[in-house]
């Protein structure tokens, strides 16, 4: 009888963790979303597929886009061992403010334009670093 008490409270316990870390996984693909990396990602697939020819175009743009799914799971594991579900929850909340919208409308551009800087900058201390190895 003591055996099957703590066999089914083992039960439970997993199937309760189970359906939390399913409900955190489903919140934090939620988040990805809203940040606007699903709209990336789609638009990286259009940029790829640009060179598949258009007869197969079609069928590429199907098959890519069957990838997501898996995608956005593991990216949601990535952001799951870092962030727990009640800050995943609370950055949710804030891409869904006005702010947050605007924040992941521009990000795409905003990662652009920090790649540039960062270029430039890299160039700028590659000179700084030649000055002083002669």
């Amino acid at each position: 009888m003591k055996t099957l008490f703590l066999a089914l409270a083992l039960f439970l316990t997993v199937s309760i963790s189970a359906q939390e870390t399913t409900e955190f996984k489903k919140q934090t693909v939620e988040f990805i979303g809203l940040t606007g990396a699903t709209s990336a990602f789609d638009d990286a697939i259009s940029q790829i597929g640009a060179m598949v020819p258009e007869a197969n175009k079609a069928a590429f743009k199907k098959e890519a886009n069957g990838t997501l799914d898996k995608l956005y799971e593991q990216l949601a594991d990535i952001y799951m061992e870092e962030f727990t579900q009640d800050e995943i929850q609370e950055l949710v909340a804030f891409y869904k403010t006005d702010l947050g919208k605007k924040l992941a409308s521009k990000q795409s551009l905003l990662t652009q334009k920090g790649m540039i800087l960062g270029q430039s900058w890299g160039m700028e201390v590659g000179q700084i670093a030649q000055k002083y190895t002669n």
